[in-house]
């Protein structure tokens, strides 16, 4: 069976290891074009070329697939028995999809019809799921909306961050791919309806990750912490500067309270403290703050011009003080 490849990111590639390595006939990738990156801005390649080009499969990397006749052409010519897409990054046009006799299938990080959109894993993170998977499908003409393959389900950790998920689902995506591929090798493919009871999961904007204190409660926060790293991270704003937040424990408990003497003069008006406020500051436990509804624990947080460290490291170079308001 001849496979024609189509992904961008490092989630994407280990599926094409994956099929690669389980003997398919890959004809052709095609990804994303070098993009810059870094201070020097020097172009790179995505994963799924690098990945390609270390086994001699051929690279097509078009700036825009719609409309693009000569991509089509080039597809066409390949002629290839199925498409697999894993995070491409582009929508395939009707004319591509009704290409290869077997079709195009998809590899989605989530369990269909939970999240369609361009950041499933993201948002299962960020909306305190504890469970998530991957869905094999056939793809059509809509945004996630085509026939189911095959799932795998996993838990979400309860500390688990966007990164550690990403790493654990494309390993399964690839797994799961392998055997899907195989199923419509040997005709024994299933296909099932999603049905429409399906959340939108849009792309990531920066405005997002500024955390509001007042309006958000400490499971909220966490999980903002952990959907975001490591792709922007949280942030907050301490002495008219931006701090990022990397890790945080959630403390709901408000005996916890009792540990310490110095918030004995904070127990009686706790409630009526600012969210935001630091009200304890452990140095080698971490930075205490108040929320609408507990505590949030600072344990890894980055300075602004400075690098991401331990709480421990960052109390011993900043002096940051009981009371001040992130």
């Amino acid at each position: 069976m001849n496979v024609l490849f189509m992904g961008t990111p490092d989630f994407a590639e280990k599926s094409l290891e994956k099929i690669y390595e389980a003997g398919f006939n890959i004809i052709a990738v095609v990804t994303n074009p070098d993009r810059p990156k870094g201070r020097g801005m020097k172009m790179i390649a995505s994963p799924v070329k690098e990945y390609a080009i270390s086994k001699n499969i051929k690279v097509y990397q078009p700036e825009k697939i719609k409309n693009n006749t000569e991509i089509i052409e080039t597809i066409k010519k390949l002629n290839p028995d199925v498409i697999c897409v894993v995070a491409y990054g582009k929508i395939l046009p009707k004319e591509i999809l009704e290409i290869p006799k077997l079709g195009c299938i998809n590899v989605h990080g989530s369990l269909l019809p939970k999240y369609r959109g361009a950041a499933p894993i993201q948002w299962a993170v960020l909306n305190g799921d504890k469970t998530t998977g991957i869905t094999t499908m056939y793809m059509d003409e809509g945004m996630d909306t085509g026939d189911m393959i095959l799932k795998e389900e996993i838990e979400i950790g309860e500390n688990e961050t966007t990164g550690e998920l990403w790493e654990k689902l494309a390993q399964i995506g690839g797994k799961l791919l392998v055997e899907t591929l195989e199923k419509v090798e040997s005709g024994t493919a299933p296909r099932q309806k999603q049905g429409e009871n399906y959340t939108i999961a849009p792309m990531l904007n920066k405005d997002m990750a500024k955390i509001n204190w007042e309006e958000k409660n400490s499971a909220e926060i966490k999980n903002l912490v952990r959907g975001l790293n490591p792709i922007m991270g949280a942030y907050s704003i301490l002495n008219g500067k931006k701090l990022k937040i990397w890790k945080v424990e959630n403390l709901t408990n408000e005996s916890f309270m009792d540990k310490y003497v110095e918030f004995k003069e904070y127990k009686r008006k706790f409630e009526n403290i600012t969210p935001g406020t630091i009200v304890y500051i452990d140095k080698k436990e971490g930075i205490y703050v108040k929320t609408k509804d507990g505590l949030i624990l600072l344990l890894e947080v980055q300075a602004e011009n400075a690098k991401k460290m331990n709480i421990q490291d960052f109390l011993r170079g900043n002096k940051i003080e009981v009371g001040e308001i992130l």
